[in-house]
């Protein structure tokens, strides 16, 4: 445990467990097995599995962690750093993100090696669709959860209704939080720490031609393209998508305007951040050191930025100023969580069946404390068999 953690840290008697190093890297490694349906679902599952029942750490400090994920990089990823840096310092943040992204590199592999050796998808999508449903439940048993915990006041209800609004509207939500930690400051209603760092400026990659980095090295001109991409990664997965088109397929013609489209599918097929797409395009371009090349290529600034945050995050909690700062942040959060399953819901609830799975799901969640990964099986069983069209 790093020692300005010790120093700083406020535990309070809600934060009641412990953990060998060993057993939390296999419980990011099961939640990036069960990370269906992108970020907010997996952070749900963190929420659920560090929070409630291992007690490691606060819902104060998880919300803190996921508010300052948001800066670059993907934020699920972030989270897992956060949490990991908070338990185990500079090592732990750097192997729970590893942990956590494993498992959906490894899926892409295969199923990059699968497409490009036979030009199809693995007929999986009936599985998506049943997992849709359940995905949306998750999301709000969050939402729920981390809102009873931190939406106390009519100040905090009124800043969370407004950042679940903005959610909807498709406001960036970087900017959501900054506003709702400027509330805070104003009103002085925070109770808690952190906060949020500047972005970094772009990196002199951009004058870089990667086509002649190709032409030395195609692991290192695959790894410069990401890494320029990665300085540049804010606002979450679906955000990189037209980014990397752009790249890809318009600048660079590294993949065919199908093939990306078919990449977006897989990432989409596999649990973790839909950012694995670079990954697919790594293995593209250099087989499977390309795809791991790509991946942390792409990952690197964002992941480089987030441990510098759960650093400083420990020695700036204490300053009153940074607590009311998330003291407005906090149910900023909770608002932009639900926010994410109105925006979802349309997608995944496309019959009276999938809502009634949807709804039996939250119940199991919310009500009965299921654990996610039988609800997950659940759902995936019902679209299987063509229950959840």
């Amino acid at each position: 445990m790093p020692p300005e953690y010790e120093k700083a840290s406020t535990r309070g008697p809600e934060i009641t467990g412990s953990i060998p190093l060993g057993r939390l890297l296999l419980a990011f490694l099961k939640i990036g097995s069960l990370g269906f349906g992108g970020g907010m679902a997996v952070i749900s599952l963190m929420e659920d599995e560090f929070s409630r029942k291992r007690r490691l750490i606060s819902v104060d400090e998880f919300v803190h962690g996921v508010a300052l994920g948001q800066v670059l990089g993907p934020f699920a990823v972030n989270a897992a750093i956060f949490i990991g840096y908070r338990l185990f310092g500079l090592l732990g943040g750097l192997l729970c993100a590893v942990a956590f992204l494993a498992p959906s590199v490894v899926i892409v592999i295969g199923l990059s090696t699968l497409y490009f050796e036979y030009h199809s998808i693995p007929a999986l999508q009936g599985v998506v669709v049943g997992l849709g449903p359940v995905v949306i439940a998750l999301i709000c048993s969050a939402g729920w959860s981390i809102a009873r915990n931190i939406v106390r006041t009519p100040v905090a209800l009124v800043i969370a209704a407004l950042a679940a609004a903005a959610g909807i509207a498709r406001l960036n939500s970087v900017w959501v939080l900054l506003a709702a930690g400027a509330a805070g400051l104003l009103l002085r209603g925070g109770d808690d720490a952190a906060s949020t760092p500047a972005r970094p400026q772009a990196a002199s990659l951009f004058g870089v031609s990667p086509v002649s980095l190709l032409a030395m090295s195609p692991l290192f001109g695959v790894a410069a393209e990401f890494l320029k991409i990665g300085f540049v990664f804010f606002g979450g997965g679906f955000v990189l998508v037209p980014v990397l088109h752009h790249r890809l397929v318009t600048d660079l013609h590294w993949l065919t305007a199908r093939e990306f489209l078919d990449g977006v599918a897989i990432s989409n097929l596999t649990p973790g951040p839909i950012a694995v797409l670079a990954t697919f395009a790594g293995y593209r371009m250099a087989g499977i050191g390309g795809a791991l090349a790509a991946t942390a290529a792409l990952f690197a600034p964002g992941v480089a930025l987030m441990l510098v945050i759960s650093r400083q995050y420990a020695r700036f909690r204490a300053d009153p100023r940074a607590k009311r700062f998330l003291g407005g942040i906090n149910p900023a959060v909770a608002g932009l969580v639900f926010a994410a399953a109105v925006l979802l819901g349309p997608a995944a609830l496309a019959s009276w069946r999938s809502v009634l799975l949807s709804v039996v799901s939250f119940f199991l969640l919310a009500r009965f404390r299921w654990h996610p990964a039988f609800v997950l099986v659940l759902g995936a069983a019902m679209g299987y068999l063509g229950v959840c069209p």
